[in-house]
């Protein structure tokens, strides 16, 4: 299960969590953890991974508070767990906890289209499951993880994935260089 990390800035002098974007699919299943911002936007990676085989790690990110967001597909059903992860003190310890917080668990959904077949590889991105209570409801995410719902959709269709699908690339600093 991708865990989010508690670390230690030494030269900023303060704790951060730190999450591993990851993932990718075969024809039968995908699996994917992708993570953002509390307010649903996505998160800048440190630094992207490159590696030799696919659907492996593809970038990590930092910050301070994070809402980690997984899925699994086993052919055309779904699962989906969105959590929130933040830093916390207790007491007079210095170093703090993780404090983790369900936020949208969806069971057992269905999209009846094979994303991950080439002819419907545009789609990627752009659809989502549908999630159903037991009593046969439509079961609504919060809305702030429409966008990256979509996208980590995408990311479990994606054969032998290596790149990354939530996470975005940093800020291009401004100024000159000296």
């Amino acid at each position: 299960m991708p865990g989010v990390s508690l670390e230690h800035q030494h030269l900023a002098k303060r704790y951060v969590l730190r999450g591993v974007e990851s993932g990718g699919a075969v024809t039968d299943m995908g699996r994917a953890c992708a993570y953002l911002s509390v307010d649903g936007s996505p998160l800048p990676w440190l630094q992207p991974i490159d590696s030799l085989s696919g659907n492996g790690r593809h970038a990590i990110v930092i910050a301070p508070e994070l809402v980690r967001i997984e899925m699994l597909r086993i052919g055309h059903t779904y699962e989906v767990a969105i959590s929130k992860h933040s830093l916390v003190h207790v007491g007079s310890r210095v170093r703090p906890v993780i404090a983790s917080t369900l936020l949208f668990r969806g069971n057992q959904g269905t999209l009846f289209i094979d994303l991950w077949n080439p002819e419907n590889k545009r789609l990627r991105g752009s659809i989502a499951p549908v999630f159903y209570t037991q009593a046969g409801e439509i079961q609504r995410h919060p809305e702030r993880f429409d966008d990256a719902i979509r996208k980590i959709t995408g990311v479990i269709a994606c054969l032998g994935c290596k790149h990354t699908h939530v996470a975005v690339p940093p800020p291009v600093p401004t100024g000159g260089v000296s």
